[in-house]
């Protein structure tokens, strides 16, 4: 078996063809599942919330207590998925990404109720975002790191979209992965700048959130937005912190004003930072000494 999968290891990295379609095909199926993460995981969230605010206040639910159910079973592999009008279960047939949308036209296939259009989106988003990565770096361990990196982005980016949330459960592990990945010589950050621009990434906007706060009484952001900045600078070193603030910073004043002008919306909405976050952090992780030597060179320097 070992020699195996070392024979499927040495076949990718001499053949980029299979190397590619095996990415995008792995990374089609994993942004099917990244469809239930998207919904369950603040399900769970507030399910948690939920039972945590009957523990608390359990003295007063005693007075008007009523007969106990079986809680049910929520995670992100039970129940099986369902449609959510009928409630039947989606055959597995019925879950090959992309195929099973255009086969059912984007309907279920028992009562007929429209399946949105978003789901195929991130299983494709999800695959060509993949296979931008692997055709950068090549196989390499690098590259899996940075794949299984845009995967999660993905999640916590349609996440706070729906939300305005970015759950711990997603950005606290890829700060230790960032972190592992460096210690093992598998990113090309030293150990220290990765620490330090974990560190340097979170308190940045933590800073920014207490000033703006002082300043106007308002909140600005939230700690998953800090976090996820902390992911970046453990993944990418200290140094380039401030090309994914600017970029991050200009692709959501682009993106944001021109969706509050498409909705009309008032400018007092609150919009969710963490998808421009992470778009800026994903094109700084591919091409950010690129853009860093064009703003440099734009400056003179």
């Amino acid at each position: 078996m070992q020699n195996f999968f070392l024979d499927i290891i040495t076949v990718m990295q001499s053949q980029l063809w299979f190397y590619l379609l095996t990415i995008g095909l792995v990374s089609l199926c994993v942004g099917s599942f990244l469809n239930v993460v998207i919904y369950r995981i603040p399900e769970m969230m507030k399910r948690e919330w939920h039972s945590e605010c009957r523990i608390l206040l359990a003295d007063e639910l005693k007075q008007n207590e009523q007969p106990k159910s079986k809680a049910e079973v929520f995670n992100l592999i039970k129940p099986n998925s369902t449609c959510p009008k009928c409630k039947t279960a989606i055959k597995p047939w019925q879950n090959i990404p992309i195929i099973s949308w255009l086969l059912l036209k984007g309907r279920c296939a028992s009562c007929d109720n429209p399946i949105s259009v978003r789901y195929p989106i991130v299983e494709m988003l999800t695959a060509l975002l993949s296979l931008a990565v692997a055709a950068t770096f090549g196989a390499t361990d690098l590259a899996l790191v940075y794949i299984f990196i845009t995967w999660v982005l993905v999640a916590l980016t349609f996440i706070d979209i729906d939300h305005m949330l970015l759950p711990d459960q997603l950005t606290l592990p890829l700060v230790w992965l960032a972190l592992i990945a460096s210690v093992l010589g598998i990113t090309h950050i030293t150990p220290s700048d990765a620490i330090i621009g974990a560190a340097c990434g979170y308190l940045s906007l933590w800073s920014v959130y207490w000033l703006f706060k002082l300043v106007t009484g308002k909140e600005g952001m939230g700690y998953g937005d800090f976090k996820l900045l902390a992911v970046f600078g453990a993944l990418l070193g200290w140094q380039s912190l401030l090309t994914i603030i600017l970029l991050s910073s200009v692709v959501g004043a682009i993106i944001g004003i021109a969706l509050l002008s498409i909705q009309g919306k008032d400018k007092a909405t609150p919009i969710p930072f963490g998808p421009y976050l992470a778009i800026a952090g994903w094109v700084t992780l591919l091409w950010g000494e690129q853009i860093q030597s064009i703003y440099f060179n734009t400056l003179g320097y």
